[in-house]
């Protein structure tokens, strides 16, 4: 990879846009929740800036940093990291099955769709490093296995990059739907994952920069299991043990979603993990 080739805050956070943006999406939101969600939030930053004393020149600072965030593409970015696990957390209060998490700024749709045993796309560099062999089972609350479900993986590479968000990558490098046999079943073979840092040559860097803060997140896969008739479930796995999964930058780690790999005398790392689907409604 060359420095004319290495990701930038720049170019992910641009990529990232593009992508939410195309897809439009809206909310059946009646005008007086809205307007109680306004004046709540409007409320909070009113009373911050009352009880810290704002000042102007600090208050000029915010403004440029939010026309900078805004240019440089990064509140996807800055959004998922820092503000959708409460999203998420109001989601999970209506669940009973498989604890979710954040999505993040990286999930393309589509992936190619591969068996229920299978190995991640990946490149030559990637087969190299530790591979994980994670298998596991969908079902339903009752333990009932769910044939044909998908599974939908992506995960950066050892270097922290995501592929479409880094043009060194393959296309579908480390991103893929695997289909549960008819117990609901998987096994996949993909790189293990390292922790990373959100891209920080940005604003969002400058603001956790600013703070004497960390822009690390732990090693993690990123699913969403789905499956006819059951809600999906949007989540992240982390491993114990790992690096920053106790001080996540994204606030995005629970207990639930914690991997205790084995590493077996082929030096491969074996995990297993159940996927519990509630009905839809």
């Amino acid at each position: 990879m060359t420095a004319t080739d290495a990701p930038t805050a720049s170019g992910s956070g641009t990529a990232a846009t593009e992508k939410f943006t195309a897809e439009r999406v809206s909310a059946d939101t009646p005008p007086e929740r809205l307007a109680a969600i306004a004046k709540d939030a409007l409320g909070a930053l009113n009373r911050v800036i009352l009880d810290h004393e704002v000042s102007y020149a600090e208050y000029r600072v915010l403004k440029q940093w939010l026309i900078d965030v805004g240019e440089g593409g990064e509140w996807p970015l800055f959004l998922d990291v820092f503000i959708e696990h409460s999203v998420e957390e109001v989601l999970a209060r209506s669940r009973q099955g498989t604890k979710g998490s954040i999505e993040g700024p990286y999930y393309v749709a589509d992936a190619p769709e591969l068996p229920a045993e299978c190995t991640m796309p990946m490149r030559e560099e990637d087969r190299r490093g530790e591979q994980l062999v994670f298998s596991g089972q969908v079902t339903d609350l009752d333990g009932n296995g769910l044939g044909g479900a998908k599974v939908e993986l992506w995960h950066a590479d050892a270097e922290g990059y995501y592929s479409q968000f880094a043009p060194h990558l393959p296309e579908w490098n480390l991103r893929g739907t695997i289909v549960t046999d008819e117990q609901g079943r998987y096994s996949i073979t993909t790189a293990l994952p390292a922790p990373y840092k959100i891209p920080t040559d940005g604003p969002t860097g400058q603001f956790i920069e600013a703070q004497n803060g960390h822009p690390w997140r732990p090693a993690h896969l990123h699913l969403i299991v789905s499956s006819p008739g059951r809600h999906p479930i949007t989540t992240q796995l982390y491993f114990r043990g790992g690096e920053w999964v106790e001080d996540d930058v994204a606030s995005a780690t629970k207990p639930e979603l914690i991997l205790d790999p084995v590493k077996g005398e082929d030096g491969l790392h074996r995990v297993e993990y159940r996927f519990a689907l509630d009905p839809a409604e």
